[in-house]
């Protein structure tokens, strides 16, 4: 009986080409702004971390004076960052900091160039689960002992010698010759979570190497450097020992006792501190601690801006104008069929039937206008990624998007349907039959 329906489905929207194109039109429009703002707002909303989200834990420390900034900084200052490095009661953990420098090898056809390097400790590679493809990270004595070891990823590998397994060879950064200890395959979190401060949705680092190396190659800072009084830097140790903000520190912890015995720990590092004439605002030990897991990381950093919400609620807005818009067509064009309905009911078709058929049409316009507007939303991302230049993760059609429009588009077309179809299935054969 379904595919009865449907032929008559199909015969009805060609007998009315005009009307059906203008509902059809009606619904991509709406679900082509719809989706285009839901996914927008799915793909910056996404948790990369997955299962880890909850023991992945960025470190925060007040670690500022009186009368200063009036929230708790999102990076630290180096001096916490070693002190942090040797309280270890986690699983795993990692300072981090956003470098870069000149590439080159060996092969005098290869043309230097500037590249992004992350720099982290040895931890960071199974924390944020780097996948690897071929060697593995550096040993964790590196952490400490610093050694010129790096790691590259696949992207990089294949610009650099063509890919392969090319663990052992050198790559030389700022002319200084590193020895290359792993390659990692296809690892690009959206958003990149582990580092949201210089854009959420920057791809991720081609090059990693060892934390340790920082001040012995006084690396150039990629990223923001914050400060809560004046501090005179005329030397790298100069900034160094100031009270500069500008690296980060994360802590893998897998249950709550792991936590609190964390942030106890993390206390009394602060009142340490206090008692040597830092951390001089009017905060308590425990007030001058934060932990939060990627989600409410993601949250407090407003990757998810509120007006990207209102986008998605003034989307679906627009959408319930076009489902009016289209109840009045639909109430129109039924209507119109009135007496054959009446004809039909007068040898026997029942109302049950004739509200089936009519909302198979419907369901039907509904599925032709979701295909058109999914093809809307797909151009309207390449024209926000290519004219606008937002973020290629950003415009990105979502898989998910596949399955979401056509549920949206048929369940927006069966809703503005239901009225006509019932109108019309009410309709008395008497009437009909005395006027024929």
């Amino acid at each position: 009986m379904f595919l009865h329906y449907l032929d008559l489905a199909l015969r009805s929207i060609r007998k009315t080409p005009g009307l059906s194109l203008l509902m059809i039109s009606a619904i991509a429009i709406g679900i082509g702004i719809t989706i285009t703002t839901l996914n927008v707002y799915k793909m910056m909303a996404h948790n990369p971390a997955g299962e880890k989200s909850s023991q992945l834990l960025r470190v925060q420390l007040w670690s500022q004076g009186p009368n200063s900034w009036e929230e708790i900084p999102p990076l630290l200052a180096y001096q916490d960052i070693q002190n942090l490095r040797n309280i270890k009661p986690q699983v795993r953990q990692t300072a981090m900091h956003g470098t870069g420098g000149v590439v080159q090898t060996d092969d005098p056809k290869q043309d230097a160039f500037m590249q992004s390097i992350r720099s982290v400790d040895s931890d960071f590679f199974e924390m944020f689960e780097v996948p690897f493809l071929y060697g593995t990270s550096w040993n964790a004595d590196v952490d400490v002992n610093a050694a010129y070891h790096v790691i590259i990823a696949d992207e990089l590998n294949q610009k650099l010698f063509g890919g392969g397994d090319n663990v052992g060879k050198t790559v030389y950064v700022n002319k200084k010759p590193y020895q290359i200890v792993g390659i990692i395959g296809d690892w690009n979190p959206q958003p990149k979570y582990y580092d949201v401060s210089n854009g959420a949705f920057n791809d991720a680092e081609l090059m990693f190497m060892p934390f340790s190396l920082l001040p012995i190659e006084e690396q150039d800072t990629w990223g923001n450097t914050n400060g809560w009084k004046y501090e005179k830097l005329d030397t790298f140790q100069d900034r160094i020992n100031s009270e500069k903000t500008w690296t980060m520190f994360w802590a893998e912890l897998h249950t709550p006792e792991q936590i609190e015995e964390y942030k106890r720990q993390l206390t009394g590092y602060v009142e340490q501190q206090k008692a040597l004439g830092r951390f001089t605002d009017d905060k308590t030990p425990e007030e001058s601690v934060r932990l939060s897991n990627v989600e409410e990381w993601l949250e407090l950093r407003q990757v998810v801006e509120e007006d990207n919400k209102i986008l998605v609620g003034l989307g679906f807005l627009f959408l319930s104008v076009c489902l009016v818009n289209i109840l009045g067509l639909l109430l129109t064009k039924f209507l119109k069929r009135a007496p054959e309905v009446g004809v039909r009911r007068a040898i026997g078709a029942g109302r049950r039937q004739i509200f089936s058929q009519y909302m198979v049409e419907v369901g039907v316009i509904g599925l032709f206008g979701g295909a058109i507007g999914l093809l809307l939303a797909w151009g309207s991302l390449l024209v926000l990624g290519n004219r606008f230049g937002t973020d290629a993760a950003l415009t990105q059609l979502d898989n998910s998007m596949w399955i979401i429009t056509p549920v949206i588009a048929v369940g927006t077309a069966l809703l503005a349907g239901l009225y006509p179809a019932w109108v019309v299935c009410r309709t008395k054969p008497s009437v009909y039959l005395k006027s024929q």
